[in-house]
């Protein structure tokens, strides 16, 4: 890594959380070149075939103390 590379890295270190999230998704989002929206059409298609094939499971929402009680009961 270029002096350059580890200075910027530094500074980057020292932003907060959500400065550095909102970096480092911009510089993958350019690695990977521009947003096809054929492909996210298709993904978000997806996304709702998976949730409609889904049964509803009412237990889904339960919190995990509940969860974790209920296994240790067993």
């Amino acid at each position: 890594m270029t002096r350059a590379a580890q200075e910027l890295l530094q500074d980057m270190l020292e932003l907060p959380e959500g400065d550095r999230l909102d970096i480092v998704a911009e510089v993958l989002a350019r690695l990977d070149g521009p947003a096809d929206p054929d492909w996210e059409a298709a993904w978000l298609a997806e996304l709702d075939r998976r949730d409609a094939s889904e049964p509803a499971e009412p237990s889904a929402d339960e919190e995990w103390p509940a969860v974790r009680a209920r296994i240790l009961k067993s």
